[in-house]
């Protein structure tokens, strides 16, 4: 066997860098689009069409658990249909979805937009980005996720304000195909020219090959310990956290005013970016374990703080610690995945870990509100996103024995 020429995964002229950027312009229109941009629909749409905001929740709520489901079979579409193929339908469907929301008239193209939005998550979200840059890199793995996947958190902080700009000086429609030409124009060419697999990688592997073809089973990464370990705890972490995402609003109004309740929802996003790239820089030299841990253990503790607390200045404090580790709940699950389960299953295990965190996390606003209606405050509400949050991090220390290892049949090894 010939020895793999030594790759300088620190030069800025090694292509897996121009992989990052590409990763991190899907991450900025796929989550700005997909995700933030979900409340701008919501308010343009009922004000052009009076359709009740319940109609356009229940499309938002179905495009996420129709995502979740999708994910699953990402390893299959990319050897079926190849990386780069499955990146352009995505970025099609997700440019004909936000098409569609400019110019629909009826409630039934409402919910082919946002199917359509589903089948953009599965070619450009979170599973496709791990896979493609698990695949670029080995020691600086950490730190071109935390990159690409900052694209989300600037999707949400600049394409969301600038479609409401817009809206504003050209109207709902003129804004959404703008952004829309602006996605294709940006994307495209970044994803013909950068997106790819490195020399001696099989497709969907996710992780530089030995020259054979694995066998990916979800049979087997479902038996595995280690999968449930990790999935379970960022599963709960994560309802905790859009529970909280959802509410704070809702939370801070009262206490501190709204115009101090928004700038800690600014605080919190940019703090996630920080946060993002501090962890980045490091975590390839940390047990990813560990510091998913301390991360849900410094959420609980923000939140439980911030209960006891009305000054505006230790709420925004509390939502800047807060916002530091939010955003890496979707870098540790890639990096625990590589270290524990191996290349061979990494897609795989990816989209069944994303499936089942997004489902379980499309509840926790529901969960939060109703909780909040029983009690008539927050109070308890956000007293059991600690809990969630302290029990998610005593689970993702545990780590079994029981590995799946990049082998020609990929099986639990006892």
């Amino acid at each position: 066997m010939i020895a793999a020429p030594r790759i300088d995964e620190s030069s800025p002229y090694y292509r897996g860098w121009r992989v990052v950027l590409a990763c991190f312009l899907m991450a900025f229109f796929m989550f700005g689009f997909g995700l933030y941009g979900q409340g701008v629909y919501l308010a343009e749409l009922q004000r052009a069409h009076g359709w009740p905001g319940t109609l356009i929740s229940a499309a938002s709520t179905f495009s996420f658990l129709l995502t979740s489901v999708l994910v699953i079979f990402t390893d299959d579409l990319l050897e079926r249909i190849g990386l780069r193929a499955l990146i352009l339908c995505g970025l099609t469907a997700l440019g004909a979805s936000t098409v569609l929301l400019a110019l629909m008239q009826t409630p039934w193209q409402l919910y082919l937009a946002y199917a359509l939005m589903s089948v953009g998550w599965t070619g450009m979200g979170t599973v496709v980005i791990a896979t493609v840059l698990n695949s670029w890199f080995e020691h600086r793995r950490g730190l071109a996720l935390s990159l690409a996947f900052n694209g989300a958190t600037c999707g949400g902080i600049i394409l969301v304000p600038l479609l409401l700009s817009l809206t504003g000086s050209i109207g709902f429609r003129s804004a959404m195909l703008a952004a829309t030409l602006a996605m294709m124009v940006l994307v495209l060419p970044a994803v013909v020219t950068f997106i790819g697999w490195p020399a001696g990688t099989a497709p969907a592997a996710g992780g530089r090959s030995s020259g054979s073809a694995p066998v990916r089973s979800r049979k087997a990464v479902l038996a595995n310990a280690a999968f449930w370990t990790m999935v379970l705890p960022i599963a709960l972490a994560l309802l905790a956290q859009m529970g909280f995402i959802v509410h704070q609003v809702a939370f801070l109004e009262p206490l501190i005013g709204r115009a101090a309740a928004g700038l800690a929802v600014t605080i919190m996003a940019a703090m996630a970016i920080v946060g993002r790239l501090s962890l980045g820089l490091f975590v390839d030299r940390l047990d990813a374990r560990l510091a998913c841990s301390v991360s849900m253990t410094s959420q609980a503790a923000a939140l439980f703080v911030a209960l006891q607390s009305t000054s505006p200045t230790v709420l925004l404090a509390c939502c800047a610690v807060y916002g530091f580790s939010m955003g890496n709940m979707i870098t540790f699950p890639p990096l625990i995945i590589q270290r524990e389960i191996g290349a061979s299953a990494f897609a795989t295990a990816v989209g069944l870990g994303t499936s089942i965190s997004g489902i379980v996390s499309a509840f926790g606003p529901g969960v939060v509100g109703l909780v909040r209606s029983l009690t008539g405050n927050y109070t308890t509400a956000f007293a059991l996103c600690v809990v969630l949050n302290l029990v998610a991090a005593g689970i993702v220390l545990w780590r079994p024995r029981r590995r799946l290892q990049d082998s020609h049949t990929l099986s639990p090894s006892p």
